[in-house]
């Protein structure tokens, strides 16, 4: 069986969850590095070949093309019947989380990180309401794993992996797990499945060349 292909760039916690997914569900992967602070997702040549929408993550599974990470986790959890969850009402359950996650959990953070640590800008009325969004979703997070070790059921689902995209990544922006007991122990078991790898060990990029004066 030929790897699958990853398009993905080590900065992408879009890109882990794919990246990650294919880990634990051993599936046989190589990752094709994306140039994106050079601007590589914004040109027609990336647009037309590998994604009209100019984002990562995109697998690549002999024909099939697949952008959009939630997309990509529930093909892989089908795919191989990993990380499913059991009932019926568990599936529609992992999807509101995982809804959430793109909306509220993923966004404003990933956002605030871009800003802060990425891109260098400053502080202002932007970076702390998205840093206060940012600090709401997780707490929602948090309450719920106080009640549960997973998101759904008692085993670790694609909504897990979902929400694990960005909580690896050191650059914090000021929402640390520490803050957070419960998604910080959820955190640990996360690391702590069979074949979980850290996002900047996993895929290619990392670290920035320095930015030019």
């Amino acid at each position: 069986m030929q790897p699958m292909k990853l398009y993905c760039f080590a900065q992408s916690g879009n890109a882990y969850r794919a990246a990650l997914m294919l880990q634990v569900c051993d599936v046989p992967w190589e990752p094709v590095f994306v140039d994106f602070f050079n601007g590589e997702t914004r040109t027609a040549a990336f647009r037309a070949e590998v994604n009209e929408m100019g984002e990562v993550p995109v697998l690549v599974d002999g024909d099939l093309r697949l952008s959009q990470s939630g997309v990509i986790l529930d093909y892989l959890a089908h795919k191989t019947g990993r990380f499913l969850p059991d009932t019926e009402a568990e599936r529609r359950e992992a999807l509101r989380w995982i809804l959430f996650d793109n909306h509220k959990f993923t966004s404003y953070f990933a956002t605030l990180r871009f800003m802060v640590a990425l891109s260098g800008q400053s502080e202002g009325d932007v970076t702390a309401f998205l840093r206060l969004r940012a600090m709401s979703a997780y707490g929602i997070v948090d309450a719920h794993l106080a009640r549960s070790d997973f998101l759904v059921g008692a085993m670790p689902t694609y909504a897990d992996v979902s929400l694990a995209g960005y909580v690896f990544y050191p650059e914090r922006a000021g929402v640390e797990l520490a803050q957070f007991p419960h998604l910080e122990r959820w955190a640990a078991r996360i690391a702590a499945l069979p074949g979980w790898v850290h996002p900047y060990d996993l895929m290619p990029g990392h670290p920035l060349p320095p930015r030019a004066a």
